[in-house]
């Protein structure tokens, strides 16, 4: 284990070096539309690159979810700016390359390949800092937020969702993930999940931690939504919270875009699967003119001074997922 605040796990809105991307190829699940999410990818990458550097993962992956299978990084516990960047040498000891178990969401996928692409990058010298074989625990990045002093979000229906870390009770779990994050406290989510979510409720769907305590969360203003209970429950929930020093949070409450439907089955569109990068949050857009611009109005008051992109994600939520979920950021200093 690591030893406890030696190390944190920063937020996402620190300084980066740059963003992986795990690019689709014709042996994924997105064959059947290869050319319409090559495309979106190619945006993507193209929106990152006008702020800083991007990792392409190629085959052989099972495919493309860099979120859940790519590296959680901790950063030394010192002022921003002094994390990773001064030491040159690979070995250097100035950051936690963390690499959990991807098992395809509880043993949903296949993830054979992909759960062994962060030794693959590593052992190439693409990236620096220490590995760590967290390996014996299933954990994914989609699965956490972090504020970078301390507190780390969670959801209860993910991490204690079958074939993930069992027969581990919630005590055992907060346990872990306080020692291996070097967390001051886990903040359990217990309601919201979003239709068609192969995740079983990852917090970047749902509640995403922004600066001087801010959360950006989902809403539902309709009660005939077959998610408008969980999630108003979940509104209840972040009310009742506090920041470790005792203050409410501040709240802005992002809308749901209307169902998105495909062979009769609702996808899991969300505007809370933004992507922050130096400079700029790229924000999801579904092609609803009105609610598209409400969410990048709230991801802008949520992040004062950024550009806010909006980036098309009708193709990537065909397979449950969107913008968040594709991308893993690595800290200043070790891309």
């Amino acid at each position: 284990m690591l030893a406890k605040n030696t190390f944190r796990l920063p937020a996402e809105w620190e300084p980066q070096s740059g963003i992986q991307l795990t690019w689709p190829h014709a042996q994924t699940d997105w064959a059947p539309m290869l050319d319409e999410i090559t495309a979106t990818y190619r945006e993507m990458r193209a929106a990152i690159e006008r702020y800083e550097p991007v990792l392409v993962v190629e085959p052989p992956t099972n495919d493309t979810w860099a979120r859940d299978h790519g590296f959680i990084t901790l950063v030394d516990n010192q002022p921003t700016g002094t994390m990773c960047s001064q030491i040159e040498n690979r070995k250097f000891k100035n950051c936690k390359l963390l690499d959990f178990c991807f098992n395809g969401w509880g043993e949903k996928f296949p993830a054979d390949l992909d759960n062994a692409i962060n030794r693959r990058l590593y052992d190439q010298g693409l990236l620096r800092g220490e590995y760590v074989d967290c390996l014996d625990f299933v954990l994914e990045g989609g699965s956490i937020e972090s504020d970078g002093r301390g507190t780390v979000f969670t959801t209860t229906q993910c991490l204690m969702a079958p074939h993930r870390n069992q027969p581990l009770t919630r005590e055992q779990i907060d346990e872990r993930l306080r020692q291996t994050l070097c967390a001051e406290r886990i903040v359990w989510i217990d309601h919201g999940r979003l239709t068609g979510d192969d995740t079983d409720g990852h917090i970047d769907t749902l509640v995403r931690i922004c600066p001087d305590d801010t959360l950006l969360y989902v809403g539902c203003d309709d009660p005939a939504d077959e998610q408008y209970d969980e999630l108003r429950l979940m509104e209840q929930q972040l009310q009742s919270l506090r920041t470790l020093d005792g203050r409410p949070y501040r709240l802005l409450r992002l809308p749901m875009p209307r169902p998105i439907v495909e062979d009769g089955e609702r996808l899991p569109a969300t505007y809370a699967n933004f992507l922050v990068v130096n400079g700029a949050v790229l924000c999801p857009t579904y092609n609803q003119e009105d609610l598209d611009r409400e969410a990048l109005r709230l991801v802008g008051r949520a992040f004062p001074g950024r550009d806010v992109v909006g980036i098309d994600c009708r193709s990537i939520i065909r397979q449950h997922g969107s913008l968040h979920c594709c991308t893993m950021q690595f800290p200043e200093g070790v891309l």
